[in-house]
């Protein structure tokens, strides 16, 4: 047995910064400038590094640099670390002051254009230091970036069912079809769900969970057959498809106005009760440091919502 007679030397955070920087760029001066450091100090860190670890991170040509086998592995460690120290950081700062720093929000592109105008004008006016920052991705990357940490929030369709997420959710808004001037349901209330059986209809690309839903919905109706023939990347072009009479779409409620309003040549039918819909709600990491911000924000934003045609949920739904 070996007894140790001192502490084992520990890296600093500015050595694992400047060696993180070098391990990403592979170049002195830009990893030098990435962190804000002059090239001497950088590669001091990095030297002092190897020495406290007792290994060699990099290999040093003339030419470039390369990180070495052992430098290759420590490089993820390093990262890891410095992510950690970050979100300690930033969990200190939402302690300290809710409400304010950096809140990186992820929106579904079915929602985006039709709630961030409510969204942000509730941030500006009564989160005035909050810094929000929007990011608008399909479902699929804005939950990789909540587990992550790229992302802090979400605002999307759900349910989600995916574990280590709680659901904050704000309101359920029905779908509306929309047709072409001369479609038999174009302008109809009451349209039952199954008359979705027969029609052409228009969805979005894979990757959208508007699409599934649309796929969802038309399985409930009694579809059995996939009623895809033309896809879109969103629905501003699904909708001119409409009008130019390639077939129907469905619309969530939010969407509706903004969309049918680029046409002449579009209609607007209504399903009978009950209609079909989609739930809306804020999405978070289960035990997230700011989880009392999001709750509250989200009370906030459902109050903000009502405006719009949907129905509001409390917090318990």
């Amino acid at each position: 047995m070996t007894i140790s007679s001192g502490k084992r030397r520990q890296p600093s955070l500015a050595q694992l910064r400047a060696f993180a920087a070098v391990a990403e760029h592979l170049h002195f001066r830009d990893a030098a400038a990435a962190i804000g450091m002059s090239q001497p100090a950088l590669s001091g860190a990095v030297s002092a590094l190897e020495e406290t670890l007792g290994v060699t991170l990099l290999e040093r040509t003339t030419r470039k640099v390369l990180l070495s086998p052992a430098g290759e592995r420590l490089a993820v460690r390093a990262k890891a670390v410095l992510d950690e120290v970050g979100a300690l950081l930033e969990e200190a700062e939402a302690v300290r002051a809710p409400f304010t720093g950096a809140l990186r929000l992820g929106v579904i592109p079915t929602v985006a254009p039709y709630l961030l105008p409510t969204v942000l004008r509730l941030v500006h006016e009564r989160y005035p230091q909050l810094d929000l920052q929007v990011h608008e991705e399909q479902t699929a990357s804005l939950v990789d970036g909540l587990h992550s940490g790229r992302l802090d929030l979400l605002l999307l369709a759900v349910p989600l069912g995916v574990p280590g997420v709680a659901e904050l959710p704000l309101f359920d808004e029905d779908f509306v079809l929309v047709t072409p001037l001369d479609h038999r349901l174009g302008g109809r209330e009451g349209i039952p769900r199954e008359a979705l059986r027969e029609l052409n209809l228009l969805l979005l690309d894979e990757g959208h969970c508007l699409r599934d839903q649309a796929l969802d919905i038309c399985r409930e109706a009694g579809r059995e057959d996939a009623p895809v023939t033309t896809t879109a990347a969103g629905l501003s072009t699904l909708v001119q498809l409409v009008a130019g009479g390639l077939g129907c779409t469905l619309l969530p409620r939010t969407a509706q106005r903004l969309e049918t309003a680029r046409s002449s040549q579009l209609l607007t039918g209504y399903f009978a009760d009950p209609a079909p819909s989609r739930r809306i709600a804020l999405a978070m990491r289960a035990g997230a440091a700011r989880g009392a911000e999001y709750e509250e924000l989200a009370a906030a934003l459902r109050e903000a919502l009502r405006a719009l045609p949907v129905r509001v949920l409390d917090a318990a739904a």
